[in-house]
């Protein structure tokens, strides 16, 4: 019988421990996943970033590789109408670090891009049937998310808010995981583009666990035990760990963001929309001091970054998202694995000391 208080989690995912390896895209792959899944937590395969082969390959291989539960992790904003003007206005504020780099400014402005669920993501998700799918930026269209419902699946989404987390419960959500404002990556935000209206972790998952009858999954700012310990004193039923994932062997990162999230100050994190359009938070790097993190210039969601990509490839720690949430100089240098149990039996031990 297990010893967590609320056991909620453990029972609808059908998982040992309540620890979520929060799906991050670029950073998480297949490795990741069966690593933290066949540990006793629930790894969660991100999808927004890969083509429907990729995905389809890194599930063959999750399958052939675990028994155990895993979460596959979609995108669920609407793709954005062509802005040229904006387009333009932003590659424009952009040009003297193409100038700088000797980049070739007049040439085509290359495409970035990160997938929506759709039709052709649902076929795969039926096809590989996962235990949980997850969901950022609100749910699916209805009969979308009808089909998940169909092939058997336990529903999340992301809420940064109250009124966002009675919302994903009334369309449907089996538990939903409260985001803080801590939390590394794009904020889960759909139902407002307001800053202001996003709070911290531990403000945040006490008044969702109120507002809604559904689990609570903590998450944003939980990098050891004392975090896992301190979201169940708060009421959440698990908690969803993300940027702690990134200092394991088995996370897909870059040398600059490697670097960075081992030389960077504790304050060096802020919420940018350089690199995508929406809203993210990731360490602070040249362009993000020198143009501001927030920039009303930046195309929508997911555009923003082609015109980066170009300066990417001449500066990369200058020019690139190097995602972290605000916890990040607590992590350690462990494997998935380890990093997956040292939470759920230090983050227990420290409960049932109190």
């Amino acid at each position: 019988m297990s010893q967590w208080p609320d056991t909620r989690i453990l029972d609808l995912l059908g998982i040992e421990l309540p620890i979520i390896q929060a799906p991050m895209a670029g950073a998480t792959g297949s490795a990741m996943v069966i690593a933290a899944s066949n540990a006793g937590g629930l790894g969660s395969m991100p999808a927004a970033m890969l083509s429907i082969e990729q995905l389809r390959e890194e599930l063959k291989t999750i399958r052939q590789q675990s028994q155990r539960p895993f979460n596959i992790n979609y995108f669920c904003h609407q793709t954005p109408a062509a802005d040229e003007q904006r387009a333009r206005e932003w590659k424009n504020l952009l040009e003297p670090y193409y100038r700088e780099l000797g980049v070739d400014f007049e040439a085509p402005t290359p495409v970035s891009n990160r997938a929506p669920f759709d039709n052709a993501a649902c076929e795969v998700l039926e096809e590989f049937r996962p235990e949980v799918v997850s969901f950022h930026f609100g749910l699916p269209e209805q009969s979308l998310l009808d089909r998940v419902k169909a092939t058997g699946a336990k529903i999340l989404s992301s809420a940064t808010t109250v009124e966002e987390a009675v919302w994903l419960e009334q369309h449907g959500c089996d538990a939903i995981i409260a985001m803080g404002y801590e939390a590394g990556g794009h904020r889960g935000m759909f139902l407002s583009d307001d800053l202001s209206s996003q709070v911290g972790t531990f403000a945040l998952v006490p008044q969702v666990v109120d507002a809604v009858k559904v689990p609570v999954i903590a998450a944003g700012g939980i990098s050891d035990a004392r975090g896992v310990a301190a979201a169940f004193l708060l009421g959440a039923s698990a908690v969803q760990v993300g940027t702690a994932y990134l200092f394991t062997p088995e996370a897909k990162v870059s040398a600059s963001h490697h670097k960075a999230l081992r030389t960077a100050k504790e304050s060096e994190t802020a919420v940018t929309n350089l690199f995508t359009g929406r809203p993210a938070r990731g360490i602070l790097n040249r362009v993000m001091r020198e143009l501001g993190p927030m920039s009303d210039k930046a195309p929508a969601f997911p555009l923003a970054g082609g015109a980066l990509m170009p300066l990417r490839a001449k500066g990369e720690a200058d020019f690139s998202n190097l995602w972290a949430g605000q916890a990040f100089t607590l992590g350690v240098e462990v494997s998935t694995a380890e990093l997956t149990r040292r939470l759920a039996e230090e983050g227990l031990a420290k409960l049932l000391r109190r």
